[in-house]
């Protein structure tokens, strides 16, 4: 009867703090004010915005926060917002519009995972920051995303601590010194990418579908379309507790049920479209046969109801008058609605129109939700405001009726199927990438594999740690280049004078960074007989290892690589075979390994195993903007072999 019922979420919250940047020492009480004024403007100005917007969980607000420790008082904010991370990315969007539109104010934003803007900008991040040094120095400050930099070296930089302690000290810093803190074009390009498209773009995130719903529902729905999130997460994650309160419906009776149009975020739509579930037969909601053409109205009517019914359900029909409080009691509704007015957020309707009442409606609601927030005790819950629609709003079925010859047209839902292409293109789209050109027939005849070898020895050639390896970010970034001598220099260090002075295996990360460092210890300046010494252990490392190449050459596996010899015209190879005969089999001359063939004919074997699918071939070389075209029969590659 039910399938993928979810028991319980992670509860991802994104919170957000506003500072004013101090000018001159101020009195709490007097702060306090400034602060509370600011919260009006803000909320005020953005409402057009945020009155509208359709929340997964709990929606943007603000609230003073007093001053504890090194954290001076300021505007706070928290959101829970679930399943949907769009909607911590339009808080990132509004946060940073704040700051823009009132330049004395720093905003500061984390999530679960602390320092978010900065995993979203991982690949363009400076070597010396990561999370044991990043609190206290990612801002928004003018519209732009701001880091503190850290000194190379303690009191190299006067205005710049080793480390920040306190909010208060960066606070110091950002008002001035704010020229000198701006985050690099690469990091702030990677989080303007993620929120480029606002405010248009939460038009692009709603779904518009024919549901067959109880009148009530309806009635609510018109009022508060919000609560289409929690109706919808209350099916989400219902439990069998609250399906026992579904098995007779008390509040939404399945006999007035009629078709109406809701509107959903993409997100919502999906988990509810999802989910498979089949209703108990004596809550009385029949579905269609899926052939109908209206199943899928039916089957998202019928879950919505479930939802909705779940919420009526944890609250008593008693509950206290102390919530019912009316907004327009509050002393900061009247300042309020008139600033909407002068923001043009009832769009030249005529008051006492329909419309107008709609829109009077949510603002009420949006006024009550984010600016004269109540304390949590005493909120009122969905199911309580549901309740308290359902007695104070009259609604007529008949006249609900009427509405359904005349309602807006579906969204189309094709998006929820995507193809692996698309999906692809969507994931290229979110990392930042362009999605590759498709190779062409012609491209595929005369495919230039040296770029898979240039691209393998570009990823060599970068610095591996113990946290990992760095790929290239162009693969023709820089020609490759391999300084021999630099690198036998530098392994003579290793071997040399510093072998008994550290038993640790760790480098520096100068060392790691710059192999010819003037810091480094060069052979000249080495102990006397120490070169000598060193010399002699190169030697003796290149003496085994010619050894070990002279073994190798007659088993199978010195076979199994391509050499450089069966790769020359025949003509050559048989003289060179009939040397390599009066050589004998103990003969010591090696013929070089073809390193660049036998790499690319080991990934192109690798990838063309893979079938077309995901594998470790190509996951490595579309990281490195390599594209390969497509195998047209997804046989093995075989190596070339010696006749």
């Amino acid at each position: 009867m039910e399938e993928n019922m979810k028991f319980a979420t992670v509860e991802d919250t994104v919170e957000y703090h506003l500072f004013l940047i101090p000018d001159e020492p101020r009195d709490p009480e007097e702060h306090r004010e400034i602060l509370q004024k600011y919260i009006e403007k803000i909320m005020t100005q953005f409402a057009p915005m945020l009155v509208p917007y359709i929340w997964q969980n709990q929606p943007f607000n603000l609230k003073y926060k007093p001053g504890k420790g090194g954290v001076p008082a300021h505007i706070f904010g928290m959101t829970k917002f679930g399943d949907n991370i769009e909607d911590e990315w339009f808080i990132v969007y509004i946060v940073k519009q704040i700051t823009k539109e009132f330049p004395e104010l720093v905003a500061r934003i984390e999530d679960n995972d602390g320092e978010f803007l900065l995993i979203e900008a991982a690949d363009f991040l400076p070597k010396w920051l990561d999370p044991d040094n990043s609190a206290n120095r990612v801002f928004f400050h003018h519209g732009e995303l701001c880091i503190i930099p850290a000194p190379k070296k303690p009191g190299a930089v006067s205005w710049l601590p080793t480390t920040l302690q306190t909010i208060s000290q960066a606070l110091n810093i950002i008002s001035t010194h704010p020229e000198k803190i701006l985050a690099s074009e690469s990091i702030r390009a990677a989080v303007n990418r993620r929120i480029r498209g606002y405010p248009e773009k939460i038009k692009a995130s709603l779904h518009q579908a024919h549901c067959f719903l109880p009148a009530g529902i309806v009635a609510v729905l018109k009022q508060r379309p919000r609560l289409v999130a929690a109706g919808v997460q209350a099916f989400y994650l219902r439990d069998p507790i609250d399906l026992r309160a579904c098995r007779i419906f008390k509040t939404f009776l399945p006999e007035t049920r009629i078709m109406t149009s809701v509107t959903f975020t993409k997100c919502l739509y999906a988990q509810l479209v999802q989910q498979r579930f089949v209703p108990d037969l004596r809550t009385g909601y029949r579905l269609p046969p899926p052939s109908h053409p209206q199943y899928r109205a039916h089957e998202l009517g019928m879950k919505l109801a479930h939802g909705f019914e779940i919420l009526c359900s944890k609250c008593s029909p008693h509950f206290s008058d102390a919530k019912k409080s009316l907004v327009t009691t509050s002393p900061l509704w009247a300042g309020f609605l008139e600033s909407l007015k002068k923001n043009d957020y009832f769009k030249g309707l005529m008051k006492g129109s329909a419309q107008y009442q709609e829109r009077l409606e949510m603002a009420k609601n949006y006024f009550q939700l984010s600016i004269n927030r109540p304390e949590s005790s005493h909120a009122m819950s969905p199911g309580e405001e549901i309740l308290t629609l359902l007695q104070t709003i009259p609604f007529d079925i008949e006249e609900l009726k009427k509405e359904e010859a005349n309602l807006p047209p579906e969204d189309d839902d094709q998006w929820l199927d995507l193809s692996p292409d698309q999906l692809d293109q969507l994931l290229q789209e979110a990392a930042g990438k362009k999605e590759p050109e498709p190779v062409s027939k012609g491209q595929e005849e005369n495919y230039d594999l040296t770029q898979v070898s240039e691209s393998m020895k570009a990823f060599i050639s970068k610095v591996s740690t113990h946290k990992g390896a760095e790929l290239p970010r162009e693969h023709s970034e820089a020609p490759v280049t391999f300084d021999a001598d630099s690198f036998l220099n530098y392994f003579d260090k290793i071997l040399g004078s510093r072998s008994h002075d550290s038993d640790s295996d760790e480098l520096d990360e100068e060392d790691s960074e710059c192999l010819d460092s003037d810091d480094d210890l060069d052979l000249e300046t080495q102990e006397p007989g120490g070169e000598a010494s060193v010399k002699g252990t190169l030697a003796d490392l290149k003496s085994y290892m010619a050894q070990m190449d002279q073994e190798l050459a007659h088993t199978s596996i010195g076979k199994s690589f391509t050499t450089q010899k069966q790769m020359e015209p025949l003509s050559q190879t048989a003289s060179n075979n009939s040397e390599e005969e009066d050589s004998g089999a103990g003969g010591s001359v090696m013929t070089p390994v073809d390193i660049d063939l036998n790499l690319v004919s080991n990934i192109l074997e690798s990838y063309s195993s893979q079938a077309g699918l995901a594998g470790p071939a190509s996951n490595l070389l579309q990281s490195m903007g390599v594209q390969l075209p497509d195998s047209a029969d997804h046989r093995p590659i075989r190596k070339p072999t010696k006749d």
